[in-house]
């Protein structure tokens, strides 16, 4: 896919003033995520509009359906919405359970690293490469290290097709509206038909520009006209 410059927002349970927070956690349901993107349109004049959104019933349904998503479409906004899930979910366990007693004896090694060693490391690296810089290099060290260079290149480009192949491999489920219009009237459109009222979480992104036409087409049943009750797969 192309480079492509547009506006990025998304709308989560985390973020403040938007959905729902007590003290079993954090929620937004798809109408008030809906309702916020569509209030963020105001005064935006012709444009062309994207929204992806996943939801569930439940924090497991939620988050399978975003690791999906997540895998399928893997902006940074994605995956950082999934740490904070599970980091809530976490912090919510936490509170429910008692402490325990401290166990006696040591606590478990770990690896100790402040800025001052990290430079220290590092000064030490330089060093060695300085003296290895001035030793004499023979015609057989050279061959062994191009040869060294062609074996990582080689690995290096084999990862890589790899992983596009796995990436052009995977779909997942997703609402999503497109159109272009002016705002206002996209706005109200996508208000129409919300889908899952249910669903009690919700990561909605709203993708907002000129030259949006290469996301509308990762769609695999995407047209140019808005539907915001169809669900589709990004391919």
């Amino acid at each position: 896919m192309l480079p492509i410059t547009c506006s990025i927002l998304p709308v989560h349970p985390f973020v403040y003033g938007v959905g729902q927070t007590n003290e079993s956690g954090s929620y937004l349901s798809p109408v008030n995520a809906v309702n916020y993107i569509a209030g963020k349109l105001a005064g935006s004049g012709q444009i062309s509009v994207l929204v992806l959104m996943v939801t569930g019933k439940t924090f497991a349904e939620f988050m399978q359906s975003l690791s999906a998503f997540s895998a399928v479409f893997p902006l940074p906004v994605f995956s950082q919405v999934e740490r904070m899930a599970r980091t809530a979910e976490t912090l919510a366990t936490t509170k429910m359970q008692l402490p325990g007693k401290m166990a006696g004896g040591l606590p478990l090694p770990q690896s100790l690293s402040t800025s001052t060693s990290r430079m220290a490391g590092n000064a030490q690296l330089i060093e060695a490469a300085k003296a290895a810089a001035g030793k004499p290099v023979s015609t057989d060290s050279l061959k062994s290290a191009l040869s060294d260079f062609g074996t990582l290149k080689d690995n290096a480009l084999k990862q890589m097709g790899d992983a596009l192949a796995g990436l052009l491999g995977k779909s997942a489920s997703v609402w999503a509206f497109s159109g272009t219009d002016d705002a206002t009237v996209l706005a109200e459109k996508m208000k129409k038909d919300i889908p899952e009222p249910d669903a009690v979480y919700t990561l909605a992104t709203l993708f907002a520009g000129h030259e949006i036409d290469a996301l509308t087409r990762m769609l695999s049943n995407a047209d140019d006209s808005p539907r915001p009750e169809r669900r589709s797969d990004p391919a």
